[in-house]
């Protein structure tokens, strides 16, 4: 991006200048996605588009991410931004001429335009510098998607790189499908479910097919225990804070006469308050291991904790919402019904600062978003359209909530 001087006008006008800067951007980094914590040329992109701005600018030791401090000419707190910039092992299928280049990797959840906006964002406050009452922390973030690139960049010191924890943080995400265009979303309590994982090993002992009361049989009792999972989340947990328990993977056995020495299935649970999420994994084990004995087997089980639940900050949350009807009109926020069931680790700056997660529809015109390929689909298609609002948006929530602080 090119960073020439100017006189700043509203936040809009100028993201709308910005425009064809971000397309590019945006071009430039879903041709070239990058998978997981280590994304050099990802990073390298980031950090050219921010070359020339007054930042204080870290990069990760464990992991390729850009810490990037804007201090404002007046006294004030800290806000937070967050953008992720990691894509998914998924092949693009498209129009070869705006496809990802890299075979087996794709920006399939948006993360390229979050990076983009965010990059915008910094420019638009950099630009706005000698108004600013206190300082702004851009987090670019990779590893967002199952590696929890949030949880290293706050054990490397993204919350105190201001040299202050933020009084408040946001993160933006776009939809493919869903919410119609342009349309922004969130709500106050929970808007992202909490995502572990159960992998479970059932050993017996193995035999002839023809006389199982001579082996021990782990495959009807496996199966058994996938059941008895899906009834345990009905049963135990109240129906107004559910329960998500899917088995996706089952594996047994070699041959239609031959009794495995062995079953293993693995699984994904989702939760939508702290307190089912702590509950979850002591139910989950006792059914297994309840199920194992009964039948004479053993059972080895791992749960792995991985996102917690993502929980918006009541006060934060009306206050985007506010800043949104007042800057882009009533028309354009509605008020999410309910949470997500995917994952998000934003979680994890959300346990630790009052914060805010919420979407923006960027599903193309011309297709319905009642229809179209959702996130992480390999047709998933994103409107370059919503990148100068993000970016304004990103820049209004912070320049609004510094001021709201600084009036007192």
């Amino acid at each position: 991006m090119s960073h020439a001087q100017h006189v700043p006008g509203s936040l809009r006008d100028d993201a709308a200048a910005l425009r064809d800067d971000l397309v590019r951007l945006r071009g430039a980094l879903h041709h070239e996605p990058e998978l997981g914590l280590d994304l050099p040329r990802t990073q390298e992109k980031v950090l050219a588009a921010l070359d020339g701005l007054p930042l204080e600018i870290a990069t990760g030791e464990r992991l390729s991410s850009v810490t990037a401090v804007l201090r404002g000419a007046l006294p004030g707190p800290t806000v937070l931004l967050r953008g992720d910039m990691d894509a998914l092992p998924v092949t693009e299928r498209g129009d070869a001429a705006v496809v990802s280049k890299v075979p087996g990797a794709m920006h399939a959840c948006g993360h390229d335009l979050h990076t983009a906006m965010l990059a915008g964002a910094a420019r638009l406050l950099a630009a706005r510098r000698d108004r600013l009452p206190g300082n702004v922390v851009f987090m670019f973030q990779p590893g967002e998607e199952g590696h929890g690139g949030a949880k290293i960049m706050i054990d490397e010191g993204v919350l105190d790189a201001a040299g202050e924890r933020p009084v408040a943080a946001y993160a933006l995400h776009v939809l493919s499908a869903g919410l119609p265009n342009g349309l922004f979303a969130s709500r106050g309590g929970p808007i992202m479910a909490a995502a572990d994982r159960l992998r479970v090993t059932v050993r017996g002992r193995g035999g002839h097919g023809s006389s199982p009361h001579l082996a021990r049989d782990p495959l009807p009792a496996a199966c058994e225990m996938v059941t008895a999972l899906q009834t345990m989340v009905t049963r135990r947990f109240d129906v107004f804070d559910p329960v998500v328990l899917t088995v996706g993977s089952f594996h047994s056995g070699t041959s239609d006469n031959v009794i495995p020495d062995e079953a293993r299935f693995t699984g994904t649970v989702r939760s939508f308050s702290h307190g089912a999420h702590e509950r979850l994994e002591k139910a989950a084990v006792e059914v297994v291991h309840g199920i194992a004995r009964a039948h004479g087997l053993e059972a080895d089980v791992e749960y792995v904790v991985d996102y917690p639940v993502t929980v918006n900050d009541a006060g934060e949350a009306a206050f985007v919402a506010d800043t949104i009807r007042e800057v882009y009109g009533e028309n354009r926020y509605i008020e999410a019904p309910q949470p997500l069931p995917a994952s998000e680790d934003f979680s994890f700056v959300c346990d630790e600062v009052p914060s805010t997660f919420l979407t923006l529809g960027a599903c193309p015109p011309d297709l319905d978003p009642g229809s179209a390929a959702f996130n992480h689909s390999p047709e998933a298609r994103y409107d370059d359209g919503v990148l100068p609002d993000g970016a304004a948006l990103y820049a209004e929530l912070a320049a609004a909530r510094l001021a709201a602080a600084a009036a007192g």
